[in-house]
C-alpha cells in the first residue's frame, strides 16, 4: 500500500513539472535554423512566470524529501519538456537535448555517425517504418529494404512515437556494431550492423535515352542547392534536351534550398511560396535570379514526396506550361518547422508557418495530385525494381521522347 501511495504521488507530481516546464522554456532563446523555413535568423527573447517556478520549487522540495530513490534533476526536466511538447499533438514539434541537438545539426548538414537510413513514424499502426537506406550505407550493405518496420533495436522495442529516441541508438559512435530487428512481410529478420560515418549524397544523375537528363533528390540538406548547380551544369556539356527529376520518396529537408533550386529554373519576380504564422502575417517568396534552366521537365512524385519537396514540385508545375508530374499523389506536409536552440545547447522544433503554393493552393494534409497517376507494378518498391520496370520514370521519358 505504502508502495503505491508513493507511486500515486510521483505520478501527480509529474504532471505538475510537465506543466512547470514551460519556465524553462520561456527563458532566453535563441533561434538557430529552420527545418523547413525561411533561412537561419537569431532572435532572443525573455520572460518569467513566477507563479510556475514557484511551483516547480515546490514540489522539488517536496520530492527531495519524501522520494527514496535517487533524483537525476536533469533527466526529470528533460522528460518534462518533452512530455510538455508532445503534449501539443503535433507530429512535427519536439524537444531536442543538447546531445541529441549536436547529432541533429550534423544530420542536417549531411554528415553523422550511423547505420544510414531515413526512418518515420507512421502514425496511423504507431510503427517505425523505414523510408529508404541511404546509398552504399551500412544498412543497405547488410539488405534493410524501403518498407521494413523497426521493431527492435538491441533487444529495445520501439513504438514510433519513439522515433526520436530510436534514431538516438542508432547512431551512436562510429565502429560499434547494433542489433536492428525488422518486421518484413510477416517476418521477423534480425540484422547486425556497424555504425560508420555517413556522408549523405544528395543527388544522383545520368543521361537517358534521347538525351534526356534524369536528376534524382533524395534530401534537400544543407548544401543540396550548390551540388545541384553541379550536377546540372555536368549534364549541360552531355547536351541534354529535357529533364527528369525524381523527387520520390525525397521527404524534405531546409525550405531554402529547393526554393533556391526552383529559382534556377522560374521567370525572376514569379511567387515561388507564400507563408503564413500564427500573427497572421503572411511572405511571399519570389525568384530573385535570371533562370537558367529553360526545358520541358518531368517531376516524378509519390506519397512519400514531402514537404521541401512538395514546395519544388509545386513552384514548377505552377509557374512554368514545359512541366508535367508523374506518380502517385505526395504526402501533404505543408507546414513548416523552426530549430530554437536554448541556451543549455538542447532544441525546440516547433511547427511555426503553414505554407501555400503559388497559386494559394493548400497543400498539408492534402498533397499534390499528379497531372498523370502511375502506379508500380504490385510487389515493386523503387529500391527493388529495375529501371525497365519502372512504370512511372518509363512515363516520364515516353513524355520527354
Amino acid at each position: 500500500m505504502e508502495s503505491e501511495k508513493r507511486q500515486r504521488i510521483y505520478k501527480t507530481i509529474m504532471l505538475v513539472v510537465l506543466t512547470a516546464a514551460i519556465t524553462f522554456i520561456i527563458t532566453t532563446i535563441t533561434m538557430y535554423n529552420t527545418l523547413g523555413g525561411t533561412g537561419t535568423k537569431y532572435v532572443t527573447t525573455t520572460g518569467t512566470s513566477s507563479s510556475i517556478g514557484k511551483t516547480f520549487e515546490y514540489f522539488r522540495n517536496f520530492i527531495e524529501k519524501n522520494y527514496i530513490g535517487e533524483i537525476d534533476e536533469t533527466a526529470m526536466i528533460e522528460s518534462a519538456i518533452k512530455g510538455y511538447i508532445d503534449g501539443l499533438g503535433d507530429d512535427y514539434s519536439e524537444y531536442i537535448t543538447s546531445d541529441e541537438m549536436t547529432e541533429y545539426m550534423q544530420e542536417t548538414n549531411g554528415n553523422y555517425v550511423g547505420i544510414g537510413v531515413y526512418i518515420a513514424n507512421n502514425t496511423a499502426t504507431n510503427q517505425i517504418v523505414i523510408l529508404m537506406p541511404i546509398k552504399g550505407s551500412p544498412a543497405e550493405e547488410v539488405g534493410i529494404l524501403p518498407g521494413d518496420i523497426i521493431t527492435k533495436i538491441d533487444g529495445v522495442e520501439y513504438k514510433g512515437e519513439e522515433l526520436t529516441q530510436a534514431s538516438n541508438h542508432l547512431k551512436q559512435e562510429e565502429g560499434t556494431k547494433v542489433r536492428v530487428e525488422v518486421l518484413r512481410d510477416g517476418e521477423t529478420i534480425e540484422f547486425e550492423i556497424e555504425r560508420r560515418s555517413i556522408k549523405v549524397n544528395h543527388i544522383e544523375t545520368e543521361v537517358l535515352e534521347n538525351n534526356i537528363g534524369y536528376i534524382e533528390i533524395s534530401t534537400f540538406d544543407d548544401g543540396c542547392y550548390e551540388e545541384f548547380i553541379q550536377k546540372y551544369e555536368e549534364l549541360k556539356k552531355q547536351n541534354v534536351k529535357s529533364l527528369i527529376i525524381d523527387l520520390r520518396n525525397n521527404g524534405g529537408g531546409i525550405v531554402d534550398q529547393a526554393i533556391n533550386i526552383a529559382d534556377t529554373m522560374v521567370d525572376k519576380d514569379k511567387t515561388l511560396l507564400i507563408t503564413s504564422s500564427k500573427s497572421g502575417g503572411e511572405e511571399i517568396k519570389k525568384a530573385k535570379i535570371q533562370k537558367m534552366i529553360d526545358l520541358p521537365i518531368v517531376i516524378l512524385i509519390n506519397e512519400n514526396t514531402a514537404s521541401s519537396s512538395e514546395i519544388l514540385t509545386a513552384a514548377l508545375r505552377e509557374n512554368l506550361d514545359s512541366v508535367t508530374t508523374v506518380g502517385k499523389t505526395t504526402y501533404g506536409k505543408g507546414v513548416i518547422q523552426t530549430i530554437f536552440s536554448l541556451t543549455d545547447g538542447s532544441g525546440l522544433k516547433l511547427t511555426t508557418n503553414e505554407y501555400y503554393t503559388p497559386n494559394r493552393n493548400t497543400i498539408n494534409k492534402v498533397g499534390i495530385t499528379p497531372d498523370i497517376e502511375v502506379d508500380l507494378p504490385d510487389g515493386k518498391t523503387l529500391y527493388t525494381i529495375e529501371e525497365n520496370e519502372d512504370t512511372q520514370l518509363q512515363k516520364a521519358i515516353e513524355l520527354l521522347k
